[in-house]
């Protein structure tokens, strides 16, 4: 990568100076073969790959165009950092700029990492105008300004960038393969026990004492050094966030002592988002929840882990979601989960899908630190090369 003295000496360009806003329209993309449109659903945060679209044939109001090689910018709401090099020709939402170099001074390969650095996104954002659905405009956008690079050190910097950007996509391809792996051993399980005929009633696998509840209905107002509670949004990923929980005047929480926690109790949400899972840790005994979500006490000859993943399963999941009532709020009453009904295999045969099922997660778990690391090499290459200015 460049040095310092070196790129000292490189020209301060504007944005506009070597990129140039496509302006191609096409009123008829239908008539004129053009099969597939990009909105800004289509283009994922920080992935350059376009991986999906829809098709023109079933209808489209889009008619900014764009071809191979170019650059799609999502200029609406900039700060999701949406932008993505085109591998087809196609319509593209109007949301979207379209962009190209101007001139031979950048190279078309270098043009998607300059629009993913920090200062750019920055940039995008700090000019953008609207409460709602901010967007920046080209007038403002062209105006950025960044150390242009020469020609043979951009061929250098892109190829860094491109082995980098490889070895990611490697990886998130092989998270990919290893999430369906996961997803097919559970299903693979539960419906060999369900064809088998060996189901039970979720309420069959609860302790007797401890029957399936949900939570408070009105916790109150927050209170200094009180009673921890747990709400819907306080596990979305799988996992209790306990940093900022609600904490609830003792006597409110007493109140529904039939929904106190207890460690290793697995959480189920029942309203706003159905089916989120998370096991309360020990730091959260004696705490509550709220009337969003479940408890379920599982019984000690039972492995959690193994109640877990069978809800995880398309053969429960499926049930849930017939259960689910609601427009604006979706849910499924208490009543009827209790009745879904899981697949069951004996306690040692649980332990092994356990097993099982804890390795591929494992193994997940460390792409994602690899993934991470590739990602924080290309950012520490785009940084030093287009946005350190020392």
């Amino acid at each position: 990568m460049p040095d310092t003295v070196r790129k000292s000496t490189w020209p301060k360009v504007a944005f506009g100076d070597v990129v140039r806003l496509s302006k191609e329209r096409c009123n008829d993309p239908l008539g004129s073969g053009i099969e597939r449109y990009v909105g800004l659903e289509h283009i994922e945060p920080n992935d350059l790959t376009i991986r999906s679209w829809g098709k023109v044939a079933d209808g489209t109001t889009f008619t900014s165009i764009f071809r191979p090689g170019q650059v799609l910018f999502g200029k609406r709401r900039a700060y999701q950092r949406k932008v993505a090099v085109a591998d087809f020709r196609g319509v593209c939402s109007g949301d979207i700029y379209v962009l190209e170099p101007a001139n031979e001074n950048l190279l078309p390969e270098l043009l998607p990492f300059l629009c993913q650095t920090d200062r750019f996104f920055e940039h995008a954002v700090g000019t953008s105008a609207g409460s709602l659905s901010p967007r920046t405009n080209w007038r403002q956008l062209s105006e950025y300004e960044f150390a242009l690079p020469p020609l043979d050190e951009q061929r250098r910097l892109v190829g860094a960038l491109r082995a980098s950007t490889r070895t990611e996509y490697a990886l998130c391809d092989l998270q990919v393969s290893l999430g369906l792996l996961l997803s097919s051993t559970i299903d693979e399980c539960a419906d060999h026990a369900a064809t088998a005929g060996s189901t039970l009633a979720l309420e069959e696998l609860v302790e007797g004492d401890r029957p399936i509840t949900y939570g408070i209905l009105k916790p109150g107002k927050e209170v200094s050094g009180g009673v921890p509670v747990v709400k819907v949004r306080d596990f979305p990923n799988g996992e209790i966030i306990t940093d900022n929980l609600l904490q609830i005047d003792p006597s409110i929480a007493a109140e529904y002592a039939r929904s106190t926690l207890r460690s290793g109790d697995l959480l189920i949400s029942i309203r706003g988002t159905v089916g989120r899972l998370a096991f309360v840790p020990e730091k959260l005994d004696g705490a509550n929840i709220t009337q969003d979500t479940a408890r379920l006490s599982l019984r000690s000859d039972i492995n959690s882990e193994y109640i877990r993943a069978m809800i995880e399963s398309s053969f429960v999941q499926r049930q849930i979601a017939s259960l689910i009532t609601g427009l604006a709020v979706q849910g499924i009453n208490l009543g009827e989960l209790r009745r879904v009904r899981l697949p069951m295999i004996g306690r040692a045969q649980q332990d092994e899908l356990i097993r099982e099922v804890a390795a591929i997660r494992d193994s997940t778990s460390k792409l994602e630190v690899r993934v991470a690391a590739s990602r924080a090499i290309q950012k520490s290459l785009l940084h030093r090369a287009l946005e350190d200015d020392e």
